[in-house]
């Protein structure tokens, strides 16, 4: 990319990342996988306000990131972990749901994207990129046993004191099934720098109810929080 004056790289003290990893939106989740990686006894590293955890076990090698709330910082992430080498990043975040079929506490597996977010354009691609097919089957096959999982499209957004009454239905009648900040952005930079990027959305709240549902709030959300990302880290490399 010798065209942009700054781009993403590895420095000195950098780890080499030869595997793959997950990449926490969430505080929430970020705190379990912090709590995680010191119990397996993970070597930390510099991640602007993130962590990065690199797990090396006789079973598997992984890296945990996180947290990276909104597309901007999201994606400046996750250029550095492809800077580091990472070629399969499995992103695990939540959702509001748009759709009465997904409730709080499903899974949402997205697809594709509809970007509402500023950070996706200065990536030009040919096309709607989708999410990596293979690691969204395998996603599925951990998944179900556990958890009501479906797949389709989502709504980014930059704005979540903007999802309107109007935009939450049109987009529900579009087949759209979820809304989030980040997964539009991350899939795009996925498909640009090519690699291969999957999303798992927990859903935390219901939109299209007549009065907002935020599920998030409940102990008993915390608790499938936890399992969900117990579950994926403990199966997926």
């Amino acid at each position: 990319m010798k065209e942009c004056i700054i781009n993403p790289e590895r420095g000195k003290k950098d780890p080499q990342l030869s595997f793959g990893g997950f990449l926490l939106i969430n505080p929430a989740e970020a705190h379990t996988a912090a709590q995680f990686a010191k119990a397996q006894k993970g070597q930390r590293f510099f991640l602007y306000h993130s962590n990065l955890f690199a797990i090396n076990q006789p079973e598997a090698s992984f890296f945990l990131a996180g947290p990276a709330v909104g597309a901007p910082i999201a994606v400046m992430t996750l250029e550095k972990l492809i800077a580091l080498g990472a070629s399969k990043v499995v992103v695990l975040g939540w959702c509001g749901s748009l759709s009465q079929s997904l409730r709080v506490g499903d899974i949402l597996l997205p697809t594709w994207a509809v970007s509402e977010e500023g950070t996706s354009n200065h990536y030009p691609l040919q096309g709607k990129p989708h999410s990596s097919e293979n690691m969204r089957t395998r996603l599925k096959n951990i998944l179900r046993p556990e958890f009501q999982v479906q797949e389709g499209p989502i709504w980014t957004t930059d704005a979540p004191y903007r999802e309107t009454r109007v935009k939450v239905t049109e987009y529900g009648d579009r087949g759209i099934l979820g809304v989030d900040m980040e997964f539009a952005a991350l899939n795009t930079v996925a498909a640009f720098r090519r690699i291969e990027l999957v999303g798992a959305m927990l859903v935390s709240d219901e939109l299209y109810q007549p009065e907002w549902q935020p599920g998030f709030l409940s102990k008993s959300f915390r608790k499938q929080s936890r399992k969900f990302f117990q579950l994926i880290v403990d199966n997926f490399f």
